[in-house]
């Protein structure tokens, strides 16, 4: 299996779990790159050979880069990829590590992922209103 590129390895994973759009497998990819630099920038201390990163640590490393990338879209486009909660990018993470394009350690388990955060909160909220418009007074303002 370490002879195959990373597209040939989802689109095996993607003939076994259907449940998400390739581009998932590329985007939680990317993510976990984005998320190793994050912390190590924030933590210097971590620095050495091991890139590894806890699950909570990726899921708040991918709700960063999603707002990054996609902007008030980003639940949009991670629902039609099939991804619809924190669980889902656990599966893909789980998936990658059982074709061996991901690690882990003795530690990690797909239940780090659960329940982290809601997507509307991750996702829809950073972008609401953060009030209601007033709506103007009977009188106008400026009339002669």
């Amino acid at each position: 299996m370490q002879d195959l590129e990373f597209s040939e390895i989802v689109g095996l994973i993607c003939k076994e779990d259907s449940r998400f759009d390739r581009k998932a497998y590329t985007f939680v990819r990317q993510a976990l790159d984005h998320t190793v630099k994050e912390v190590k920038r924030k933590n210097p201390e971590r620095t050495g050979k091991s890139q590894h990163v806890s699950g909570a640590e990726l899921l708040h490393g991918i709700r960063a880069y999603a707002l990054d990338q996609f902007g008030p879209l980003a639940k949009t486009v991670l629902n039609t990829w099939g991804i619809r909660r924190c669980t889902d990018f656990g599966d893909i993470v789980f998936n990658l590590i059982e074709y061996n394009v991901f690690s882990k350690t003795e530690n990690d388990r797909r239940e780090d992922f659960a329940d982290i955060y809601d997507f509307d909160e991750a996702f829809v909220k950073p972008f609401a209103p953060t009030r209601a418009r007033r709506t103007r007074s009977s009188g106008s303002v400026g009339a002669a």
